[in-house]
């Protein structure tokens, strides 16, 4: 995709989200559930394989262009963007870093058409953020392997049509490198999707547990064809998919903003507007720098890693920031509302909800912290 239709379709993006789907936020908060209408929409286009490779049918983003998107679809209520967020990211990834050119043609022009919808299934009750604790087995048996295991919060789960699982096919002690992943379809024998979560926000964005029991899935499944691929795998998805977190963080940070500027410019208290109130002015003035901060870190970060620079330590650093960023921003615009921010309907105090998760998934603020000062170590010695 060349800049000018790059720029056209940012543009499309932003008016559809403003004029489509922020209307549809309530019914997305009361029903959990995001509307039909705007989930075909936003396959029509092209959203559900912006970041594919263009000869599968994506539209083969570069992390920039894809960071400016997060930005557009952050704005909005989260779920929106994780209807065909893990099909462009972690998941979808995963296949074009590792997979066999069999297992691309098959999986990837189905995500990048929005027909197929993929789950990344590596998140254990003991292997979060970090993955070495994974119990999930895969055992070969003749031209099959038979896998076994727990899986919790996986995005997507109740849609999903096919599920990128990360299980322990070397033996007990070989920590991550004795990881693989495979491609398991959904509807397999043995495959159950547990009821969704009840989340604190982020609604219309569903996570499940789902149980693998004696799952059978043919050879030609291990994604790549090579066991104890998995773990790198899944750090390289990773390291791209915390810059678009941060796309995410910086859109609704600029979404609260907006909404913490009209709110202090529109409510009196004694006769003044609140937005004259130099404490109110102070948490704007804040909010705004911190953002605009924020915005140039990821941008900076992204065109590093497009140009073949740091991908392990810069995207850590937008990650930490970003999501760090938009909690506080979010604290203040709840704080400049006042005991209107606490009340449901509010758009501060869902969005206030919704970026809680943004410091957890993807690796929390700690995992970030450790990465970056393992990175700066390493350089140092």
């Amino acid at each position: 995709m060349d800049t000018a239709d790059f720029e056209a379709m940012l543009a499309a993006v932003r008016d559809f989200v403003r004029k489509e789907v922020v209307p549809a936020e309530d019914e997305i908060e009361r029903t959990d559930e995001i509307p039909a209408t705007i989930r075909r929409a936003a396959a029509d286009m092209g959203l559900f394989g912006y970041a594919l490779p263009e000869e599968y049918g994506g539209l083969g983003f570069t992390l920039t262009e894809d960071a400016r998107l997060a930005i557009e679809v952050g704005y909005t209520s989260p779920g929106f963007r994780s209807m065909f967020g893990t099909n462009n990211g972690i998941a979808g990834q995963a296949l074009v870093a590792l997979g066999t050119e069999e297992q691309k043609k098959d999986y990837l022009p189905r995500m990048a058409s929005g027909e197929l919808v993929a789950s990344f299934a590596l998140t254990e009750a003991e292997a979060g953020s970090d993955p070495s604790g994974l119990r999930t087995r895969a055992v070969r048996d003749g031209d099959e392997y038979v896998i076994t295991g727990e899986k919790r919060f996986i995005t997507n789960a109740d849609k999903a049509g096919v599920f990128m699982t990360f299980a322990r096919t070397g033996a007990e002690g070989t920590g991550t490198q004795g990881i693989s992943l495979f491609t398991v379809d959904a509807g397999l024998p043995g495959l159950r999707v547990g009821p969704t979560d009840a989340k604190m926000g982020q609604r219309g964005a569903h996570t499940a547990e789902v149980s693998f029991s004696e799952v059978r899935v043919p050879a030609s499944a291990l994604v790549g064809g090579v066991e104890g691929a998995g773990f790198g795998t899944a750090m390289r998805t990773l390291s791209r998919g915390r810059l678009h977190i941060s796309g995410l963080a910086v859109g609704m940070a600029e979404r609260l903003l907006e909404e913490m500027v009209a709110h202090a410019a529109a409510t009196k208290q004694g006769g003044r507007p609140i937005g004259e109130f130099q404490q109110v002015q102070a948490m704007i003035a804040d909010s705004y720098t911190e953002l605009y901060a924020g915005r140039a870190m990821l941008l900076a970060a992204a065109a590093e890693y497009d140009a073949g620079g740091d991908r392990r330590k810069l995207p850590s650093t937008a990650k930490l920031f970003c999501t760090e960023m938009v909690g506080r921003v979010a604290d203040r615009a709840v704080q400049v509302h006042g005991g209107m921010g606490y009340m449901r309907g509010v758009v501060a105090e869902r969005l206030y909800r919704d970026a809680r998760l943004y410091r957890i998934y993807e690796g929390t603020s700690e995992i970030q912290k450790v990465i970056i000062a393992k990175r700066l170590l390493a350089e140092a010695g």
